[in-house]
């Protein structure tokens, strides 16, 4: 197949390149534009921005994968208009261009957080309706309805009326590691190596993640096979706790894991103060650092034919662990 990635030179698009180039042509649409092993060409936002048909100067693609984003900002110090300038703007003129092109499959990379900030329930699956809170979460919901709204979609669900023969594929994954990522789990390995005790060990939370093998596989599926349209959310099998990750990162480095679990009560008396006096631990951050996010993959996995992803959480997070030393 001939498809177009944009996003290509970040985290996801370059281990992508990597997974796909073997078996497909691949062209790239990004803000830079370097050679990459790989990749034919990569092409710049203004090559498709003023778009007139045909579109002779183009090659014609048979798929298009949306990475192209503004990634979250834990420290909130992004504008919000970024953020709908970038999620949303820009998917509606990459979805536009696939609409008018020939190309048959389009796959946004959307995020769980455009489903819900926290999970109610045992775990996060499709049929939640979406609760987004911030600008992240809230440009990506825009941009799906976006999607959905050119769509013909009846009730949000996978039974989409293909638009002219075209399959679109919206995924939600949730917290993606892998080689060359450098994201949360990268500051909790920094933390853990300089042998700083983990205060909240009491804490038993669970949580899910995306090893990005898993991803992979997953959207050489989507590409290769003939799946229904509609929103998939994207997670490894297993959820684990934030104890379970301190334990394999110092397992993977030879060191012994320091975990206090000291009293709950007093974790949260502590944050509460932490929130008057604006401190780095308040409230609202001890509840992210422990609560619940598991999210469903049995959508993704049915619709694929499949039991189990491919590569077990605890092994994919060992390999991420070790790309970070």
């Amino acid at each position: 197949m001939n498809i177009l990635i944009t996003g290509i030179h970040g985290f996801v698009g370059s281990n992508l390149v990597v997974a796909l180039r073997e078996h497909h042509t691949l062209y790239g649409l990004d803000i830079i534009a370097p050679e990459k092993e790989g990749v034919v060409r990569t092409f710049s936002w203004s090559d498709i921005e003023t778009i007139s048909f045909p579109m002779q100067h183009l090659p014609q693609f048979d798929a298009i994968i949306h990475l192209a984003g503004k990634a979250h900002d834990t420290k909130n110090r992004s504008a919000a208009q970024v953020y709908f300038d970038i999620n949303t703007g820009l998917t509606r003129k990459v979805f536009d261009f696939f609409l008018e092109s020939k190309a048959k499959k389009f796959i946004f990379f959307s995020s769980v957080k455009a489903a819900a900030d926290s999970v109610v329930g045992e775990m996060l699956a499709e049929d939640v309706v979406p609760a987004p809170v911030g600008p992240y979460g809230e440009s990506k919901i825009a941009a799906e309805n976006y999607i959905l709204s050119k769509l013909k979609v009846e009730d949000g669900d996978s039974k989409t009326d293909l638009y002219n023969g075209k399959q679109v594929y919206i995924l939600r994954p949730c917290m993606i590691h892998g080689s060359g990522n450098k994201g949360n789990l990268n500051l909790l390995y920094n933390v853990v190596r300089k042998g700083i005790p983990w205060p909240l060990g009491a804490f038993e939370n669970r949580r899910s993640f995306t090893s990005v093998d898993n991803l992979c596989y997953v959207l050489e599926g989507l590409l290769t096979k003939e799946v229904a349209s509609g929103i998939y959310h994207i997670g490894d099998d297993e959820a684990l706790s934030t104890n379970e990750l301190i334990a394999l990162m110092c397992e993977t480095m030879g060191q012994k894991p320091h975990i206090w679990k000291l009293n709950r009560r007093m974790m949260e008396g502590c944050a509460a103060l932490g929130t008057l006096l604006h401190l780095p631990l308040n409230t609202e951050r001890l509840r992210k650092l422990t609560e619940n996010y598991v999210v469903s993959n049995e959508k993704i996995k049915s619709a694929l034919g499949i039991e189990w992803m491919p590569v077990r959480a605890t092994d994919g997070i060992m390999k991420t662990i070790k790309s970070f030393s």
